[in-house]
């Protein structure tokens, strides 16, 4: 069983299968720039390339390694068998000139109403904001459209700039878990959640 969520609050058969038909339909994040897309098998050159930056993978402990196109191909195709299941989702953003500019990653646990999300931004499209502007969207979205109760994230302990984010958020830190990773290493990594009510309460306040 998954590290995660640490709040553990079981939800109805209804609501889980509700998740779940969200997941299995969903295609995409409509940002306002580069609408992001579900990942394909034929994306997994153009993938491998945006995740060979080291300043993009070497933070991100779930990613197979060492990368190769075969390892990232079968990654896809891992979160297209999770979306098959409501479970999971891997989405692209493609910029004017048909290059990843990004990534979002979700992980989802019907049972609890819960998911994680995980990706990276490239390094031309950090700062200004503009990371948590698309982490603030996704987040309203996978509430609005997934129909969660909670959302979950983790970063490593040194990860000061995603601890800076999630905590300007208003996630709440929970607690550190050892995170494993695909190739059998771990990482101690550190647990934010935030709830339905107090993100909606967040975003009222900011409007």
């Amino acid at each position: 069983m998954s590290e995660v969520p640490l709040t553990r609050q079981p939800v109805s058969d209804a609501r889980q299968k509700q998740i779940r038909a969200a997941v299995r339909t969903a295609e995409g994040i409509p940002f306002e720039i580069a609408p992001s897309r579900l990942a394909t098998s034929l994306d997994a050159a153009a993938l491998l390339d945006f995740l060979s930056d080291p300043a993009i993978h070497t933070p991100i402990y779930n990613l197979p390694k060492p990368l190769s196109e075969d390892r990232v191909r079968d990654f896809i195709a891992g979160k297209l068998d999770a979306r098959d299941r409501g479970e999971g989702l891997l989405f692209l953003r493609i910029d004017a000139l048909g290059a990843i500019m990004g990534y979002s990653e979700i992980d989802v646990w019907p049972q609890w109403g819960a998911g994680d999300l995980g990706g990276a931004l490239r390094r031309d499209q950090q700062g200004q904001r503009a990371g948590v502007r698309g982490a603030a969207r996704t987040f309203s979205w996978m509430f609005d459209t997934l129909h969660l109760e909670l959302i979950v994230a983790t970063a490593a302990l040194d990860n000061v700039r995603t601890a800076r984010m999630l905590d300007g958020l208003g996630f709440e830190r929970k607690g550190e878990i050892v995170s494993h990773r695909p190739d059998g290493g771990t990482r101690p990594s550190r647990v934010w959640e935030v709830t339905r009510t107090d993100w909606s309460a967040q975003q009222s306040a900011v409007d």
